[in-house]
């Protein structure tokens, strides 16, 4: 289908993640200003401010949530407290507890905080006592009791001298207690709420709380009476008093009189004058609908929980009900940064802007997400009122639609200097919700939505739109066709603008002509899969479109005959987006199962399986350049992707040629006779055949066992375990058996068993070195018994020259055959032809040689005539019995004894001594 110059892909890695770090509870910002800390269910995350990413995580060993934590002023300590009831200290920066104790409460810790100089920790437990701990010289100093329920919020008076803690429980008085007596010196009444937060003036002589009763008191703490109650119409979370020596004039304030700030349910910060009760400046929020005074305020996801103001940098920071974070610059409280904590259920994810330096997410919200992947910093999008659906982008002027089941379309314009996203259009036609939508792609000039109502809609865009903030275009739809039986799932436009396909769950796709006037003509319908189809999508280069369906099977089909040309299986469940890669010569599809698989169209094989995500991949996306693509699952996490073939084939190159350079050094050391370095080499080469090798050219070297003793002592730790690792393996084949059994040798005699058994997997390798020890022992004592029982039976074959008596026992030789000529038998012709020329050459003998010597030989060679004379007499006889059938068994039988008594007594008067045994490969004549 494709060029065959293309370079197919083989494999994508983890580039950068977007994954939760903040699900609810305590949040807290270090003293410089770098760091913020937010719990995670079990654990507490630090997120670098600079950079959006996740630095450290503290964790509970017991999978215990937490309920509280407080980080020291100086930034050093982090202390938690869990369901457990235990108090852990943490070297945060290490990710390790150093120090861990029960809390002595009754019930869950539910508040912390330290003093200004970190050695005072006070907790608050839900039983309605407050403990204060010395962390340096770790001991509990009071127990305060008289709170009645929760003790919620903690703080001590910035003014350490004073030795003053607040403290507010369920009865919604704010109690102020001296730590010198112990006791409780007066309780501040005022609200009839929940009071969520304290703010002190900076010479320590004015403080401010908030409630849940929509109602800030201004406190003189001298008189400890309140000087005014300002009402502000909203349950506040957060209150914080604004620096006295800034020009902050930009945010209403003109005097010099005590100026604060509140957070609350309406999702927006509001600066207030202490003095006059009176509100000189409103947050204004951008590309929202619905105004949010006409929203439930309990139920409002723009409702802020938390404000911060950090004096360094002269930020305010602020937490919102959905779990974002949003920084903003004073004095003209400018949104600086946004960190989303949580993204929920991901939908849909896309690359947006140039080089792709932004991604656009579609969460199980009605607000849209853009991502800055450098910082990881978001803009938060509002505008739909139901849940986003899909995504799709335009090719130029980072130009993106989204579709909702509010029943509306939107398109959205970033601007390419600030990065800020507007929405510039939007359209309503659909009676239900609208499930997909797709872009033109030669240029903007249109879009289509497909819905569950089962129709299709294509909207037209106009040329340019107003560069006015507050003004957005009506889209209406030029052309409206009844497209399938059920809902839509997918839709797509071809790279020329004249097709587009539809994928519903009827089990079928479509094929349409956008023709000029604008209108959809059916051209086909693609028929095959056995469960609704969840994907379309169209090659860039061929006349080919593939379908991803819930029957777990990809389908490629010509758009000529509508006919389906390959079927890829390899999901375990439905396959949920597909989209082509490599120039239309690859296939992407990501599942249910939460695996992203990569395809090759020519053989059908899946080349990559990729598994980082715990649920369904409903978002994969490919960038412009085709080395990106971005993944978003059920699991809240967004991955991004990134092509590594190149860069594994730079690698396998490397390592290759590597391989070889040390193989070569390795061959120079064995030649030299380097064992050490050779040895260490082939064990960092992490080859045991290598390794074997060497060992086998120490021990065939002369003084091979020192050699080999020697060597092995000098190595490391490290590579004496490798060698253990090693010997396991050559253990179980008997031609290397020697070779471990030598090694093991040296390592068990010189190795104490303590430092063996440090070794790790020891003792592993140990159990499986004996069974094949074992065997090869056995197999030994084997071989040493067949030998053994040769020489016994050589000993007894030989013939003594002088008859031996039956009773005596006679010792075997165990002398080793070093003889090599054959075995020879003597028979009545040779026995002839040798005595008779040894007869005719009686001269051979020496003179100095005994004559009893010839005498011997002569009589010797006369009784083995007798003895060939007696067996061929024997076997005529057996012939002639064979012959005569009436002979008995009894003569037969007694003449085979006297051949038999003959041959015996014959042999025993052998004095001839017979040759060690020839080679098994001799015949024996």
């Amino acid at each position: 289908m494709a060029n065959s110059n293309i370079k197919f892909k083989t494999n994508y890695a983890v580039s950068s993640k977007i994954e939760p770090f903040y699900k609810g509870g305590k949040v807290q910002i270090s003293k410089d200003e770098k760091y913020i800390f937010c719990t995670c269910g079990s654990r507490v995350n630090v997120l670098e401010i600079s950079t959006g990413k996740i630095v450290h995580c503290v964790e509970h060993d017991d999978q215990e949530d937490i309920t509280s934590f407080a980080l020291s002023c100086d930034d050093e300590m982090l202390v938690t407290a869990s369901r457990a009831l235990l108090l852990k200290q943490w070297d945060w920066n290490q990710a390790k507890c150093t120090r861990s104790w029960k809390a002595i409460h009754t019930a869950p810790v539910a508040s912390m905080t330290f003093d200004p100089t970190s050695t005072l920790l006070a907790t608050g437990g839900c039983d309605g006592t407050i403990k204060l701990w010395d962390v340096v010289k770790q001991y509990c100093t009071h127990n305060l009791k008289g709170s009645p329920g929760v003790v919620h919020l903690l703080q001590f008076h910035p003014d350490i001298k004073r030795l003053h803690l607040f403290s507010s429980s369920m009865d919604c008085g704010i109690r102020v207690w001296d730590l010198r007596s112990s006791q409780c010196v007066c309780v501040l009444q005022s609200h009839y709420s929940a009071v969520t937060s304290l703010s002190f003036s900076r010479n320590g002589g004015t403080m401010i709380s908030s409630g849940r009763d929509k109602i800030c008191t201004v406190w003189d703490l001298k008189t400890r009476q309140a000087k005014r109650s300002v009402a502000v119409y909203e349950a506040v979370e957060g209150v914080v008093l604004l620096p006295e020596k800034t020009d902050l004039s930009q945010i209403g304030v003109k005097s010099k009189d005590l100026h604060f700030t509140t957070a609350g349910s309406k999702g927006v910060l509001r600066v207030w004058e202490a003095s006059t009760a009176r509100c000189v400046y409103t947050q204004t929020l951008l590309s929202t609908s619905i105004p949010v005074a006409e929203e439930d305020e309990e139920n409002n996801p723009r409702g802020l929980t938390y404000l911060f103001h950090l004096p360094t940098s002269n930020r305010l920071v602020t937490v919102t009900a959905e779990h974002n974070i949003l920084f903003y610059q004073l004095p003209g409280l400018t949104t600086q940064q946004q960190f989303v904590g949580y993204n929920d259920e991901v939908l849909d994810v896309k690359f947006l802007g140039k080089k792709d330096s932004h991604i656009v997410v579609a969460t199980n919200s009605c607000q849209l997400k853009v991502f800055e992947l450098l910082t990881n910093s978001c803009q938060i999008l509002y505008g739909h009122t139901d849940t986003v659906l899909s995504l799709d982008v335009f090719k130029k002027d980072s130009l993106f639609a989204s579709c909702a089941k509010d029943r509306s379309v939107r398109v959205w314009q970033m601007d390419s200097d600030s990065g800020l996203v507007r929405c510039v259009a939007q359209g309503c036609s659909h009676t239900n919700a609208v499930g997909s939508v797709s872009c033109s792609r030669m240029k903007a000039s249109f879009i289509v939505t497909g819905s569950q109502d089962c129709t299709l809609k294509v909207w037209d865009l106009p040329a340019e739109f107003s560069r006015v903030a507050t003004e957005i275009h009506q889209l209406r739809p030029r052309s409206t066709e009844k497209a399938h039986d059920k809902d839509i799932n997918s839709i797509t436009v071809s790279p020329n603008d004249k097709l587009l396909a539809s994928g519903s769950q009827d089990r079928t796709a479509k094929l349409w002509s956008l023709t000029g006037d604008g209108g959809l003509s059916l051209l086909g319908v693609f028929r095959g899969h056995r469960r609704g189809v969840w994907a379309v999508c169209f090659s860039p280069v061929d006349q080919v479109l593939a379908s991803s369906s819930a029957d777990g099977m990809m389908k490629l089909w010509n758009l000529q005959d509508f006919s389906c040309l390959k079927t890829f299986e390899g999901h375990d469940a439905s396959v949920l987006k597909v989209i082509f890669v490599s120039r239309g010569s690859q296939l992407l599809t990501s599942g249910s199962d939460g695996l992203v698989k990569l395809w090759t169209i020519k053989t059908n094989e899946c080349v990559k399986t990729l598994d980082a995500h715990q649920d369904k991949v409903w978002g994969l996306h490919g960038s412009h350049k085709d080395d990106k693509i971005v993944t978003g699952s059920a699991d809240s996490n967004i991955i991004v992707w990134e092509d590594v073939t190149e860069v594994e084939l730079a690698e396998e190159q490397a390592k290759q040629e590597d391989q070889i350079l040390k193989q070569q050094e390795l061959s120079n050391l064995l030649h030299e006779k380097k064992y050490v370095k050779a040895l260490g080499l082939a064990i960092s080469l992490d080859q045991p055949h290598t390794v074997l090798t060497v060992i086998k050219a120490i021990r065939q070297s002369e003084h091979s066992r020192d050699l080999l003793e020697s060597t092995l002592l000098k190595l490391r730790v490290d590579q004496k375990e490798a060698l253990l690792r090693y010997c396991v393996v050559w253990n179980t084949n008997a031609r290397n058996c020697l070779d471990a059994q030598s090694v093991l040798q040296v390592l068990l005699t010189h190795l104490p068993p303590e430092e063996l058994l440090q070794f790790q997997g020891a003792r592993t390798h140990l159990e499986g070195l004996i069974p094949y020890t074992e065997r090869h022992m056995e197999r030994l004592d084997r071989l040493l018994q067949a030998s053994m029982f040769l020489s016994y039976m050589w000993q007894k074959m030989r013939v003594a020259g002088a008859a031996s008596s039956v009773d005596q026992d006679e010792e075997m030789d165990t002398t080793p055959l070093t003889q090599t000529q054959p075995l020879f038998f003597v028979d009545k012709d040779k026995a002839k032809g040798s005595s008779d020329e040894r007869r005719g050459n009686d001269s051979d003998c020496g003179q100095d040689e005994d004559p009893d010597c010839c005498r011997e030989e002569e009589q010797e060679e006369e009784e083995v005539v007798e003895v060939s004379a007696a067996q061929k007499a024997s076997k005529r006889r057996q012939v002639e019995s064979r012959t005569n059938g009436n002979h008995s068994e009894s003569e037969e039988s007694s003449e085979d004894e006297d051949v038999t008594d003959q041959t015996e007594e014959g042999m025993k008067n052998l004095s001839v001594s017979p040759p060690p045994l020839p080679p098994r490969s001799q015949t024996v004549s």
